[in-house]
């Protein structure tokens, strides 16, 4: 019994451990939340209900590192995207993602979000408009919302004195490319007016920075051409009426709500015929802006620095249909058609300067890709939406 005087000493650090594992791994407890919530920083997401915007929610909550403050005025987008990214996040997440309905033309709107999330220290900019076709037939909308709407934010931002700063350009700001593959200092020649208004924002950012270079720590991400969906199948792209980017049409034509795929030219010089690009997975995308605003809270003098997403990997609009295929286990009917004005042949990104500059790269292929938006598609044939609408 000598070693019983020894007992209360080592039940209490026994207890002393536990406690620790408990709260690391439970971290909505009182005392746990609280010190964890006292840490946390707080992002703006603009556009944070849309496709990109709410896995880059779920990816910013998941890291334990944000709390986040979405604004969307759901004009292509839909609340029940955050609803259920609540439901994929912790319980002790669950009250670090509140949203707001507002334009980020609404520069009274904006303040007022402000106002009440005093604690915003950086935004990631996703709102906007991004249909090349409507761009070319509606400019002035598009200068409206995607030029008009970043200065406005912009405006709100600095008056709070909010610096860091993450904005999805895109990488139609490079045009017809002059190097494959695209890397960041390629010549920027946007060919429509979408690709003009993320290249005008790109310069208004760039001179933002230069007149006040202690005020603006911006990061720059071009981005090719996001597909796939969570792998839980809760989250997607639900694009409104028909789809004017080539997998949700391709998802849509395998689940039935569409007849066919039209395949705009098979005479490139390309393997196969047709059109190449580089595709990335919206879950390695939507680190990469975590990534993004880790660099920014991490360095505070990074500038306004341009970095490319993507995988480094051209596939074919046929490659892309043939993985669909495998996914869903039946053929996807499809037809050729000529050419579209303004298309190229080959587009895919050097994601070298991503992988040093940000740590990070893509850790998914084309078959979770397909995989995942069979998932998605398969679970939610109309998006978001119960009852079917055309």
């Amino acid at each position: 019994m000598k070693n019983c005087r020894h007992f209360p000493l080592v039940w209490a650090r026994l207890m002393l451990g536990w406690a620790v594992i408990l709260l690391l791994q439970f971290p909505g407890g009182a005392l746990g939340l609280a010190a964890a919530n006292s840490q946390l920083r707080t992002v703006l997401v603009t556009g944070g209900a849309g496709y990109i915007g709410s896995h880059t929610c779920l990816e910013l909550l998941d890291s334990g590192m944000y709390k986040v403050v979405v604004i969307d005025n759901l004009d292509n987008s839909c609340e029940e995207s955050l609803e259920r990214v609540q439901k994929l996040t912790n319980s002790a997440a669950k009250d670090r993602l509140v949203f707001r309905n507002c334009d980020v033309r609404d520069s009274n709107g904006v303040r007022d979000v402000l106002d009440e999330f005093e604690d915003i220290s950086s935004c990631i900019h996703f709102a906007g408009l991004k249909a090349v076709g409507e761009s070319v037939a509606e400019p002035l909308k598009y200068y409206d919302c995607n030029v008009g709407g970043t200065t406005s934010l912009l405006q709100q931002l600095r008056s709070r004195s909010i610096r860091h700063f993450v904005f999805s350009s895109s990488a139609t700001v490079y045009g017809e490319p002059e190097m494959l593959p695209l890397r960041e200092h390629a010549r920027l020649q946007a060919t429509n007016p979408y690709g003009r208004t993320k290249l005008f924002v790109e310069e208004i950012l760039r001179d933002c920075h230069a007149s006040e270079p202690d005020q603006w720590n911006i990061l720059i991400l071009r981005y090719f051409n996001p597909i796939g969906a969570h792998p839980s199948g809760l989250i997607g792209e639900d694009p409104q009426g028909i789809p004017n980017n080539l997998m949700p049409f391709v998802a849509q034509v395998c689940v039935g709500r569409r007849e066919k795929l039209s395949v705009f030219g098979d005479d490139y010089d390309t393997p196969d015929g047709t059109g190449v690009r580089d595709y990335i997975h919206v879950v390695d995308l939507a680190k990469g802006h975590v990534a993004a605003l880790n660099k920014l809270y991490g360095d505070e003098n990074v500038g306004c620095e341009a970095v490319n997403l993507g995988t480094g990997k051209g596939v074919s609009v046929l490659d892309l249909v043939e993985g669909m295929a495998q996914a869903t286990g039946k053929p996807v009917p499809y037809e050729m058609s000529p050419r579209r004005p303004g298309d190229v042949a080959e587009v895919y990104a050097d994601p070298e300067y991503a992988e040093n500059f940000l740590k990070w790269k893509t850790t998914l292929g084309l078959t979770e890709m397909c995989e995942d938006t069979w998932r998605w598609q398969s679970t939610n044939p109309y998006g978001y939406k119960q009852e079917i609408t055309q």
